[in-house]
This record gives structure tokens, sequence and C-alpha cells, in this order.
């Protein structure tokens, strides 16, 4: 798995680009919960839940299904996040979906069991250019530096580019629509 921070950086490097105009703090702070929320599955470890069970870590937690519910509710508490119910939902749904597929990129672990409850085969991409991250107090050590440079590489340079843009493209919209129009030629009759 990515490390926690990393999978934060998705929702919050692209709302902080869209600004707190199309996502209030409370859907952001939502949102990147979300993106990290899986990985509260392993807490399974302490209650002896086998890593390759159905509810064991990259599990149903990693599932699309979780996060479309987790989605779900963010979609019916809109009103508390301050945004409307589909923008709700769509961040929402975008964050925590992302964790499974940033863990399919990952070089170890089982898999993720992204098609649960229907099946609970687990799936890596073709393409695994991730380090996976040290579970615990593990990741405070040397093992730790190739899994950041890693995140770096693949996930937060071109979620930064991408937010970059995403930042470029709404100031830019931003200030086309609040120009006044040109006030017309004067009349010579």
């Amino acid at each position: 798995m990515p490390t926690i921070f990393t999978h934060a950086a998705i929702p919050l490097l692209t709302g902080a680009a869209l600004g707190q105009k199309r996502i209030s703090r409370r859907l952001l702070a939502t949102a990147a919960i979300a993106a990290m929320l899986p990985d509260a599955d392993v807490l399974g470890f302490r209650f002896h839940i086998p890593y390759a069970s159905a509810f064991g870590h990259r599990g149903a937690m990693h599932s699309l299904a979780f996060g479309l519910v987790v989605a779900l509710l963010a979609m019916l508490w809109h009103r508390h996040l301050h945004t409307r119910a589909v923008r709700a939902f769509v961040c929402v749904a975008i964050a925590a979906l992302s964790h499974p597929l940033l863990d399919m990129l990952t070089d170890g672990g089982q898999g993720v069991a992204l098609a649960w409850p229907w099946s609970t085969d687990r799936w890596f991409f073709p393409w695994q250019p991730i380090h996976v991250s040290p579970i615990g107090a593990r990741f405070f050590s040397a093992r730790s530096l190739p899994v950041i440079g890693s995140e770096l590489l693949w996930v937060w340079l071109p979620v930064g580019l991408l937010a970059l843009a995403i930042w470029f493209w709404c100031k830019r919209r931003d200030d086309g629509s609040t120009q006044q129009p040109a006030a017309p030629p004067p009349s010579w009759s």
C-alpha cells in the first residue's frame, strides 16, 4: 500500500486546486478521510483476521462497493459538508476509489479485492511502479525511503501537475466569468 499520506494527496491536492468556492473545507476533509479509510482494515491484524480473508487487509474495505457506500453516506450528509449532494457523492467516490486503485499499483501484498462481495479474487495492475509501504512502526525505518521516492515520482508528481492544471483552468475560467463586458462603442448619431 502507499503511505496513508499519499492516499490523502489525491483529494487534498485536487480539492485545493478547485478552491473553497467549489469544494468546501468539510467536503475536502471528508474526501481525505475517505481516501485513507480503507486502511483501517489493518486493525484486523490485532483481531487475528487473516490477511487473505475477505475482511483482511485489502479485502472488503478496498472494494468498489465499500467506496460507493462511503460516497452514498457523504451524499446523504451533503448539507453538513456544505455542498450539493451530487458534488459530495462524486468527490468522495473519487477519493475513496482512488485508494484501492493506488494499492493495485504497488509491488507487494496479496492484491486488492476490488469486486467484493461478488468475488474475493485479489488483483494488481500489470504495471506496479509503487513500492509497498511497511505497516506500522516499520514505516519509520530506512526501508521507507525507496517507498517515499516511488510515491513522489508516481503519485505526488502526476497529481501535483494535474492539480496545477486544474488550478490554472479554474483561475482562467473564474477570471473570464468575473470580467465586465466591454462597454458598447459610443453612438455617433
